[in-house]
């Protein structure tokens, strides 16, 4: 008992679709899961398990009200430049690989993908199955792990969803299908257009000829919504717009950028910025130096930029700077690298601003989740309380005469202004956020009237992304051919 949903491109909402359609099975009391044999994003997130899977599958999790687990994303893919990919299985890194070199490791990746299927329908009954990128990848069938040979081996139905504000949705839908193998295309239940804008009852000639041409209806039209979910990858960035507020915020836009889903809660009160580092006005009220899933590739972009001495003025002017992750090692003194295959280690020299030192020795990354309590230094600290968040990270980072920001993790200057942990998720706090915001707000000279907590709940963002979707497609529909068909079998 179970439903697929393919893409004809990336960022066509898939993930979107499956959180909705996970949450309005739950509230139609169907217990299930969400599933995605490979994914390949920087933004990931934690298990209590200490596994790590992509944050878009932690999502619709939570959305389903379960747990996540290693199995809902057993491959998981994270880009590190120059072809090369770090490859995390069933929750653990298992080693870095050229991406030409990744199509070897086939038949053992689509076997183990498999298994967390079966292993999740064993558990749940229903399980909602999403691929990645687009469907219609021709070039990759015999090899695709995530699509197409996945579709065979289950033989589930499929809903291909389509992103018609890109433009071509007839190619798009009536393209895709066409172009499946003939063992796939008879699964195919019907199609979702998705981010529509405009009346949808204009549309309806449009849906007349994909339905005429394919012989399988069209089963939602879904209005373009702003929902607060967690991005999955850095495409979403290139949709991001900066409100006029008057708070401004520059997150740097590193070329490895990781995890960057950390700061999208303060797109709800500030103006936030993903700015080039040869780029930091001095009218930012904060700089944040985000993730990276190669922190030493970034520091050499950062120095060949003169992002040091850029960030050194706005320290010399008193703005707040937070480091996530690698941000926060690439604040510190020195970084040395111990697992180079040289004589002598290497050590680079950091940005300066907090007296710390990391070193990287071996293929060890820490995986946890962790709550703690804030040192109460400085202006945003003091009224932070307790924090909760999850940690992602290669290397050891040891801190010399400086105080933590957190019990026992991180560090802050004695004015509180710089502040680096290795803690993700750290905005999602409200007491953090609020106490970081009315410090902002209060520089500008402007009353900070508070957070609306509903923008920190994600059970209410799911609700409304149900009820959105439950309005604009056939959900019952849906509900029966997620719910009737057979088991899918070994």
């Amino acid at each position: 008992m179970s439903l697929m949903i393919l893409g004809t491109s990336s960022h066509a909402g898939k993930s979107t679709v499956v959180a909705a359609i996970c949450r309005s099975l739950k509230n139609s009391g169907i217990v299930n899961s969400p599933f995605k044999s490979q994914n390949m994003s920087l933004n990931s997130y934690i298990t209590s398990e200490g596994d790590e899977i992509g944050i878009a599958q932690a999502m619709q999790a939570f959305a389903a009200g379960v747990n996540p687990q290693k199995e809902m994303n057993p491959v998981l893919l994270k880009p590190k430049g120059d072809k090369t990919s770090q490859i995390v299985l069933l929750g653990k890194p298992f080693r870095d690989v050229y991406i030409g070199d990744y199509y070897m490791e086939f038949e053992e990746l689509l076997k183990i993908s498999l298994d967390s299927f079966y292993s999740l329908e064993e558990k749940y009954g229903t399980v909602i199955v999403e691929g990645a990128g687009g469907a219609a990848e021709i070039n990759l069938y015999k090899r695709d792990i995530a699509n197409i040979q996945l579709a065979k081996k289950l033989q589930i139905p499929i809903i291909i969803v389509g992103d018609i504000e890109r433009g071509g949705i007839f190619a798009q839908l009536i393209g895709t299908y066409n172009l499946l193998p003939a063992d796939v295309a008879p699964n195919v239940a019907g199609f979702i257009i998705n981010k529509f804008r405009g009346d949808p009852e204009l549309f309806r000639e449009g849906v007349r000829e994909i339905e005429k041409r394919t012989g399988k209806p069209v089963i939602g039209v879904i209005p373009y919504i702003d929902i607060n979910i967690p991005s999955e990858d850095s495409l979403s960035i290139q949709d991001k717009t900066s409100e006029k507020r008057p708070v401004k915020i520059a997150i740097i836009r590193l070329p490895r950028i990781s995890n960057f889903s950390d700061f999208e809660i303060l797109e709800n009160y500030t103006g936030v910025e993903y700015v080039h580092p040869d780029r930091i006005p001095g009218d930012y009220d904060l700089i944040i130096i985000p993730g990276t899933k190669n922190t030493i590739e970034d520091l050499k972009y950062l120095r060949e930029n003169g992002f040091y001495e850029r960030l050194k003025e706005a320290r010399d002017k008193k703005i707040p700077i937070i480091g996530i992750c690698g941000g926060y090692q690439m604040l510190g003194n020195t970084i040395t690298d111990m697992s180079v295959e040289s004589d002598s280690d290497e050590i680079y020299e950091g940005i300066g601003l907090l007296n710390i030192s990391t070193r990287f020795e071996g293929y060890k990354k820490t995986t946890v989740q962790v709550s703690r309590r804030s040192n109460p230094v400085g202006p945003i600290l003091t009224s932070a309380g307790e924090v909760i968040g999850y940690e992602i990270h290669m290397g050891v980072t040891s801190s010399e005469g400086i105080q933590n920001a957190f019990e026992g993790e991180g560090a802050v200057t004695d004015d509180g202004l710089v502040i680096g942990t290795y803690m993700h998720g750290l905005f999602s706090n409200v007491k953090f956020t609020e106490s970081l915001l009315k410090y902002l707000h209060s520089k500008r000279g402007v009353l900070f009237s508070g957070i609306d907590e509903s923008h920190f709940s994600l059970d209410k963002s799911f609700n409304d992304l149900a009820s959105h979707f439950e309005k604009n497609a056939d959900f019952e529909f849906i509900r029966k051919i997620a719910c009737n068909n057979k088991n899918s079998g070994r």
